[in-house]
C-alpha cells in the first residue's frame, strides 16, 4: 500500500502491517436459534461459533446485558492480536479490556462507526475446556 489507499487485491492494513488475525464475525439477533449456548455471566446466548467454517457467531443479548447499544445491533468483526494494550493505542475504545475467561483478554474499539473486537489469548494462563465460545473469551 504505497499510495496510502488499499488496492482491491491487498489485505486490510491491520492484517498486512500489524499482524492482526481474523477470528470471527459476531452477528447480533433477537430470536432464539437452534443449539445456542447461554453464557449467563455475560448475559448472552451464542450459536454457530464452533460449527461455522467461516467463523460466524450469532449473538442474542439479554435485556440486562451491559454492552453499548451499537454492539447489540451492528455486526462486529473480531481479530486475535498478540498484545491487546499495544493494539488499543490511539484507537477509540468502546469496551475497555476485560477478562471474560481465564487466559483471554477482550476489548472493543469503534472504527468509522463499526464495532471491532480484539482478543488476546494468554495460553500460559488458559485452562482450555472442551467447548469454548467467542463470547466466553
Amino acid at each position: 500500500m504505497t499510495s496510502g489507499k488499499r488496492l482491491n487485491h491487498e489485505p486490510p492494513a491491520v492484517t498486512a502491517t500489524l499482524g492482526w488475525r481474523y477470528h470471527h464475525i459476531g452477528i447480533p439477533h433477537t430470536q432464539p436459534r437452534a443449539q445456542e449456548h447461554h453464557v449467563a455471566h455475560l448475559g448472552v446466548h451464542v450459536s454457530g461459533f464452533e460449527t461455522s467454517p467461516y467463523g460466524i457467531e450469532w449473538i442474542r443479548f439479554e435485556p440486562h446485558c451491559h454492552v453499548p447499544e451499537i454492539v447489540k445491533i451492528v455486526p462486529h468483526i473480531a481479530f486475535a492480536v498478540d498484545d491487546l494494550d499495544e493494539a488499543l493505542k490511539g484507537r477509540e475504545i468502546l469496551i475497555a479490556p476485560t477478562e471474560p475467561s481465564v487466559g483471554v483478554r477482550v476489548a472493543f474499539i469503534l472504527d468509522d462507526g463499526a464495532p471491532v473486537e480484539l482478543l488476546e489469548f494468554c495460553p500460559a494462563k488458559a485452562v482450555r475446556p472442551k467447548t469454548r465460545h467467542a463470547a466466553e473469551r
